[in-house]
C-alpha cells in the first residue's frame, strides 16, 4: 500500500542443503519468485498510469506544485503529525495488553522510527519491523511477548481499516470501475462485510475468554474496552492519512471527505495486495481510477507527488536524522531524552535505517534526473557556469543514483568501504544537483543524509567488499522498480519530444536538452547496473563447504596458538568444517545438522576479522537455506549476533578459575589439600609431556580410554567435545599422572596464547585409580599452570547454571531453571555445578544465538540438531 503497512511478524522461510533436511522446493522457489510479483504489479501500475495521464504533460504537474498555496502545506504538515502521533498508540495499547509497564517516550520514539520506514518503504519485514524488533528485544521482552506485540499491532491496522472502510463504504459507497472486473458496482456490499467482522472481532472480546493459537502463539483476546480503543485509534490513524491527502485537494474540484476516503481507503487495499514497496505507482493508479474521470489527471498526480512528500517522506527523513544526530548527542549530558531512549539499541538500528534512506537517495537523484530542471534556475546557472559542465552534472548525477542503490545493502551489512564511498557520493549529489539545475531542495536533502551518516562510522566495521555481497530478492526487486520507474518518468516528462538519432549529439540548454539529457544518463544508469549484474553472474560460484584438509587443520592449529581462549583447539579434532577469513589469521568452526548450521563457539583469530567471518557464515547458510546458529558464545561478542538478527538464549555459564589467586592455603581449602594428600600417599605423580613425545604413549593411553568408555557405558562425543583420535592427541601436550611407571590417568592440554588460559579437553582414568584423582589432577594443573604464568585455568560450562525462575524470565530460562533443579535422573546438572564451585571460579555466561522462530518451533529443533552434532546423530542422544 502506499506504505501504511502493518508491522508484521517475521516469518523466515528456510531450506536446507548438503546434509540439511530436504523441504518443499516449490516453497523455496515461491519465496524467491514473491518479490519479482511486486515488479510485475508495479509495471501493470504504470501502464495503466501513463494510460490514464494520456494527453497530460509533465509541466502540468509542476505547475500544480509551485502553485500550492503555503497555507494548505502546513495544514498537511500538522495534519502528519497528528496522525504519526496517533500511530503511537498502536504500540502503546499493545504494551498496555502485555502487562509491560514501559515508557511512553520510549515506545513513542521506536514506534515513530518503525512506522516511518514502514509507510515510506513498504516492506515491513524488511524496514520497520527489524527496526522496532531491536527495541523490544533491548527492553527485556521475549520472544513470545515481541510475537504478541506484533500480532496487536497486526491485528489494530486491520480492525481500523475495516471499521473506517465498512462505514464509509456503506454511507458512501465508492464506485468500482468496470476495468478492475471485480463484479460489483459499488464498495457498499464490502462495507457491510468489514462491519460484521468488526462487530463480531468486538463480541468475541466479551464472549469468548479462551486463548486464541495463532501460528504457534497463544494469544488471550484483549478485554472490550482495550479492544474499542484499537478499533477506536487505528480509524483516527487511517482518517489523519486520508485527511492530508484531502488538505491537498483543490477546492476546485469539490470532493467531499467521505468520496475521498473511500478511494483512499480502496486505493490503499490495492497497494496492500500489490506487495510493491510503498505501492508505489499502484496507489497512484487506483485513486486516479476511483476520482471522477473529468477532473484533471497532471494536477491529480501532482497531489499525489505532494501527499507522499509530505505524509511519507519527510517522516523518513526526521527518522534517519534523529538515529544519526544521537550519534553526537549521546556523548553529552543532559541533552533530552532522545539520547536516554535510544542509547542502547542504536547501534542495532542505525545501520538498517541509513540503508535505506541512502536507497531514498539514490531513488531520488534518478527522479531528478528523469525530469525537466526549473527553467528559470537553468537560466540563471547558464550565465555562470559552461554548458558542458551542467550536462556532465546531470550525466554524473544519474549514475550517482543507481550506484547509491547498490551501496545501500552494503550499508545494510555494515561495510566500511560501502560507508566511506556513500559519504563521498552523497557529497558528490549535492554538488551535482546543484550544478545540474540549482535544485537546492535535492542538495539539502542529500546534505541532511550525510549528515546523519557521517558520525555513525563505527557501526560499519566490516571490511568485506560489496561485490562479495549476495543480493537477496528483494534488494534486486526493489532496485528494479526504482530504475523502471525513474525510465517511465523520464519518459512521461518527455512524451511529446520529437525522438531522433541526432538527439544523442545534441547539446543545448533549453528545448529539447533535457530530453537528451535524461537519454544519456538513463543509458548510463542501465549500463552501471548491467555491469553490476553481469558482475556478479559472472562471478565464480562461492565454495561450497567441505570437511577441512589436513593444511586447513595446520593452520587452524597455528592460529589456535596464539588465540587467548582454548575453545579454539576444538578446530583440531576434525569434525568441524572451517571457515577462513581472506588472509587465513582467522576461522569459524561449524557443523551442519539438518537445517542446522550451528558455528562453535566465537569465531578465533583477531577481534578486527570476527565481523566479518560472523557475516560470511550468515550469507553462506542463507545461500544453502539454513539456520544460522551459533553455539556456546561468550557475552563479549553478543552485538554481532544481534546484529545478524538472531535471537540470544543463555545455555549455562562457564567457570574460569583466576591462577593469579590460587592456593591451597588457607581453610576453604581443607578439603581440596586431602584430596591432594591422599592421592601423593597412594604414589601419585604428575608431569607434563611435550607434544612430541605423546605419540610413543598413545597405545596405553587408548587402553585406559577404552576401559573408562566401558566403565561409563557411554560412547565417544564430539562438535564441542574432544575425542580419542591420534591425529588429534599428537598435536598438544599431555598431562599424566603415574603410579610407579603406570599410568593411572591422563588430560590433554590447551595452552591459550599468551598464557591468557590454560584448559584441558580429553580426561580419562583407569578403573583401579586412587579415588580423587580427578582433584588431584585438577589441582596439579593449576599448580603448573600458575607457575607458568598461565592468567586462567578453564573448567568448562555447567549447563542450564545460572538462568532464572522467576515468573517474567522467559519460558526458556523457567524451564531450564526447572531441569536444572529436578533433572538429575538424566544428567547430573547440579553436581557438575558444586563440583567446579569448589575451586572458586568465576562463572561467565554463554549463549545459543539462532531465529527468534517467533511460533516457539525453531528453538527446540535447533537445539535438538546441537544435541545430534554433539551426540554424533540423535542415536546418541537418546541412548548412551
Amino acid at each position: 500500500m502506499i506504505a501504511r503497512e502493518p508491522a508484521q511478524t517475521p516469518r523466515q522461510e528456510t531450506t536446507p542443503a548438503g546434509r540439511a533436511e530436504p523441504v518443499s522446493t516449490r516453497k523455496r522457489l515461491l519465496s524467491r519468485l514473491l518479490p519479482f510479483g511486486s515488479v510485475l504489479f508495479f509495471a501493470g501500475a504504470l501502464f495503466l498510469l501513463h494510460r490514464e495521464l494520456k494527453g497530460f504533460r509533465y509541466r502540468d504537474v509542476f505547475q500544480f506544485l509551485q502553485t500550492l498555496p503555503s497555507e494548505r502545506i502546513v495544514q498537511a504538515l500538522c495534519l502528519t503529525a497528528f496522525g504519526y502521533l496517533t500511530l503511537t498508540g498502536y504500540d502503546v495499547l499493545a504494551f498496555r495488553y502485555i502487562g509491560k509497564p514501559i515508557s511512553y517516550w520510549k515506545i513513542a520514539l521506536a514506534s515513530f522510527i518503525g512506522y516511518a520506514f514502514s509507510n515510506a518503504l513498504g516492506l515491513p519485514l524488511l524496514t520497520g519491523t527489524p527496526v522496532r524488533l531491536r527495541f523490544y528485544t533491548g527492553w527485556g521482552l521475549s520472544a513470545i511477548e515481541v510475537a504478541r506485540v506484533l500480532l496487536f499491532g497486526i491485528l489494530t491496522f486491520w480492525l481500523g481499516f475495516l471499521a473506517l472502510s465498512g462505514v464509509t463504504f456503506l454511507f458512501a459507497p465508492v464506485p468500482v470501475p468496470p476495468s478492475l472486473h471485480l463484479g460489483v458496482i459499488t464498495a457498499q456490499p464490502l462495507g457491510v462485510i468489514f462491519l460484521v467482522i468488526v462487530a463480531s472481532y468486538l463480541a468475541a472480546t466479551v464472549l469468548w475468554k479462551k486463548p486464541v493459537v495463532w501460528r504457534g502463539v497463544e494469544v488471550t483476546l484483549p478485554k472490550p474496552r482495550l479492544a474499542l480503543l484499537q478499533v477506536a485509534d487505528a480509524m483516527l490513524d487511517w482518517a489523519f492519512a486520508a485527511a492530508v491527502l484531502y488538505s491537498l485537494l483543490p477546492e476546485s474540484w469539490k470532493i467531499t471527505f467521505p468520496q475521498l476516503l473511500g478511494a483512499f481507503l480502496f486505493a490503499q487495499v490495492a497497494g496492500l495486495i500489490s506487495q510493491v514497496p510503498a505501492g508505489l505507482g499502484v496507489f497512484e493508479t487506483m485513486i486516479m481510477l476511483l476520482l471522477p474521470s473529468e477532473l484533471p489527471r497532471g494536477q491529480m498526480l501532482a497531489m499525489l507527488v505532494a501527499f507522499r512528500a509530505v505524509y511519507y517522506f519527510l517522516p523518513l527523513l526526521v527518522a534517519a536524522v534523529l538515529l544519526g544526530s544521537h550519534e553526537v548527542i549521546k556523548r553529552k549530558a543532559g541533552l533530552g531524552k532522545i539520547a536516554r531512549v535510544f542509547g542502547e539499541r542504536a547501534p542495532d538500528v542505525v545501520p538498517q535505517v541509513l540503508a535505506l534512506t541512502t536507497f531514498v537517495g539514490g531513488a531520488i537523484l534518478l527522479a531528478s534526473g528523469a525530469t525537466p530542471a526549473v527553467h528559470t534556475r537553468l537560466s540563471w546557472l547558464a550565465g555562470l557556469i559552461p554548458l558542458q559542465l551542467i550536462e556532465i552534472s546531470h550525466f554524473l548525477g544519474s549514475l550517482v543514483g543507481v550506484a547509491l542503490l547498490f551501496l545501500a545493502i552494503g550499508l545494510q551489512r555494515r561495510l566500511d568501504a560501502a560507508y566511506q564511498l556513500t559519504l563521498l557520493l552523497l557529497g558528490s549529489g549535492v554538488v551535482f544537483s546543484l550544478l545540474k539545475g540549482l535544485d537546492w531542495e535535492e542538495a539539502l536533502t542529500l546534505t541532511l543524509m550525510f549528515a546523519a551518516l557521517a558520525p555513525c562510522h563505527a557501526h560499519f566495521y566490516r571490511k568485506a567488499t560489496l561485490t562479495s555481497e549476495s543480493f537477496t530478492p528483494g534488494w534486486i526487486a526493489a532496485i528494479a522498480i526504482v530504475l523502471a520507474g525513474s525510465l517511465w518518468l523520464g519518459f512521461f516528462a518527455y512524451k511529446y519530444v520529437d525522438y531522433s538519432r541526432e538527439m544523442w549529439w545534441h547539446f543545448t540548454l533549453f528545448g529539447s536538452g533535457n530530453a537528451t539529457r535524461f537519454l544519456r544518463a538513463s543509458v548510463g544508469v542501465v549500463a552501471v547496473a548491467l555491469g553490476i549484474a553481469l558482475s556478479r553472474l559472472l562471478r565464480p560460484a562461492p565454495a561450497e563447504p567441505s570437511w577441512p584438509t589436513m593444511e586447513e587443520v595446520d593452520k587452524g592449529a597455528e592460529i589456535a596458538a596464539a588465540f587467548p581462549r582454548t575453545y579454539a583447539y576444538l578446530a583440531l579434532i576434525g569434525d568441524k568444517e572451517l571457515l577462513f577469513n581472506e588472509e587465513r589469521t582467522a576461522y569459524l568452526m561449524f557443523g551442519v545438522e539438518k537445517r542446522s548450521w550451528v558455528g562453535m563457539g566465537d569465531p578465533v583469530g583477531p577481534e578486527e576479522e570476527q565481523p566479518d567471518l560472523v557475516w560470511r557464515f550468515r550469507e553462506m547458510c542463507d545461500r544453502h537455506g539454513g539456520w544460522t546458529v551459533f553455539y556456546q558464545v561468550s557475552g563479549r561478542n553478543l552485538h554481532l549476533y544481534v546484529d545478524l538478527g538472531l535471537s540470544l538464549i543463555k545455555l549455562g555459564e562457564e567457570a574460569r578459575v583466576p591462577l593469579s589467586r590460587f592456593s591451597l592455603e588457607g581453610s576453604r581449602r581443607k578439603k581440596l589439600r586431602h584430596a591432594h594428600r591422599r592421592a601423593v600417599e597412594e604414589g601419585a605423580r604428575f608431569e607434563i609431556i611435550p607434544a612430541s613425545d605423546v605419540p610413543a604413549l598413545l597405545p596405553e593411553l587408548e587402553e585406559i580410554s577404552d576401559e573408562w568408555l566401558r566403565a561409563k557405558s557411554t560412547r565417544e562425543k564430539g562438535f564441542s567435545l574432544g575425542r580419542f583420535d591420534p591425529d588429534y592427541l599428537k598435536r598438544l601436550p599431555m598431562a599424566l599422572v603415574r603410579q610407579g611407571d603406570k599410568i593411572t590417568a591422563f588430560a590433554n592440554l590447551w595452552p591459550g596464547g599468551g598464557k591468557e588460559e590454560l584448559s584441558i579437553d580429553l580426561m580419562r582414568h583407569r578403573e583401579t585409580a586412587p579415588f580423587g584423582i580427578m582433584d588431584y589432577l585438577f589441582l596439579e594443573l593449576m599448580l603448573w599452570g600458575t607457575a607458568e604464568g598461565y592468567q586462567w585455568f578453564n573448567l568448562g560450562m555447567a549447563p542450564l547454571a545460572g538462568l532464572e525462575a522467576r515468573a517474567l524470565a522467559p519460558l526458556w530460562s523457567r524451564l531450564g531453571a526447572l531441569v536444572f533443579r529436578h533433572g538429575e535422573h538424566f544428567y547430573n546438572f547440579q553436581g557438575l555445578r558444586h563440583y567446579k564451585d569448589k575451586f572458586d571460579p568465576v562463572w561467565e555466561p554463554r549463549y545459543l544465538a539462532c531465529p527468534g522462530g517467533l511460533g516457539g518451533l525453531v528453538l527446540p529443533r535447533v537445539l535438538a540438531d546441537v544435541a545430534a552434532l554433539v551426540s554424533g546423530g540423535f542415536r546418541g542422544v537418546v541412548s548412551k
